[in-house]
């Protein structure tokens, strides 16, 4: 009889042990869901934010990093996503005017600290701001999240920098590196987004570059390679511009591009990108 309890009780300890890491499991994606854009004609969202919808259902990410979201789209998102809440502003007037780069994260999971956004801009809190030689208004949203399964905090950032400037890019990167050091600091740290840059780019060499945050890329080689394709499945498009970055308190477990389709098209012009990290 001591033999069966003694047996029970190692196994009672396995599950547990295996459930607390498991709680620990971090699934993100980051996505260019593209705005709504009339003009897209096939394209244009009331004809693909099914098949977005059906991406968010079939991956069930913990926390999704999306961008070009405006608020017509945020009110969809958020009928889709019922199970998690989320922050952001719209990049115009830090309301609702504008593109959002809102963060979702899961409600039954998480358990929001604190938030925020700043414009990529040498006034980062005044909403709207442009910065150096970008063409529009960029901004950062981040969050600080605890896991309410074991109490451990960290941060996300989520951002989408500059199409056509190249100091703007730059200049971003050390705007958000700085950053953290005031809503982050030591803690664990998720870097997302669009960053309109490719891996030969300074920006992107420059956040690898950091001694003091030590971000890792999460890309693994085999998943390809592109995730901005524009909407054709055939297209000759391709850049990676879209990235999940982490520090040294994460290990990385699985990277996808996802490469849904619909029909000879794409749910967006940017391929979302999925990283599972673990949470040391």
């Amino acid at each position: 009889m001591r033999t069966i309890f003694k047996h029970l009780f190692l196994l009672s300890m396995f599950i547990a042990f295996v459930g607390a890491n498991k709680a620990q499991e971090i699934k993100v994606i980051t996505y260019n869901i593209r705005y709504n854009n009339p003009a897209d004609g096939e394209n244009s969202w009331p004809n693909r934010k099914t098949s977005v919808e059906s991406i968010f259902k079939q991956y069930q990410a913990d926390i999704y990093c999306l961008q070009e979201v405006l608020h017509s789209q945020l009110i969809d998102l958020q009928t889709m996503l019922t199970d998690y809440s989320w922050v952001g502003v719209g990049r115009d007037d830090g309301k609702e005017a504008g593109e959002h780069s809102p963060i979702f994260y899961k409600t039954n999971k998480y358990q929001l600290i604190n938030s925020g956004t700043f414009w990529l801009s040498l006034t980062p809190a005044i909403a709207g701001s442009k910065g150096w030689d970008a063409a529009l208004p960029r901004i950062c949203t981040w969050v600080q999240l605890k896991d309410i399964s074991n109490g451990k905090v960290f941060v996300v950032f989520n951002t989408h920098f500059d199409h056509q400037g190249k100091k703007a890019r730059q200049e971003s990167v050390r705007l958000i590196l700085s950053t953290t050091r005031t809503v982050a600091d030591s803690l664990p740290i998720l870097f997302a987004g669009d960053l309109n840059s490719e891996p030969n780019s300074r920006a992107y060499k420059m956040i690898l570059c950091n001694k003091k945050y030590g971000f890792i890329d999460s890309y693994q080689k085999q998943a390809g390679h592109c995730t901005f394709t524009g909407f054709n499945v055939n297209g000759s498009i391709c850049k990676r511009l879209d990235f999940i970055f982490y520090n040294k308190h994460f290990s990385l477990a699985q990277y996808q591009i996802i490469k849904n389709q619909r029909g000879m098209y794409y749910p967006s012009d940017h391929l979302p990108v999925m990283a599972i990290l673990h949470l040391q």
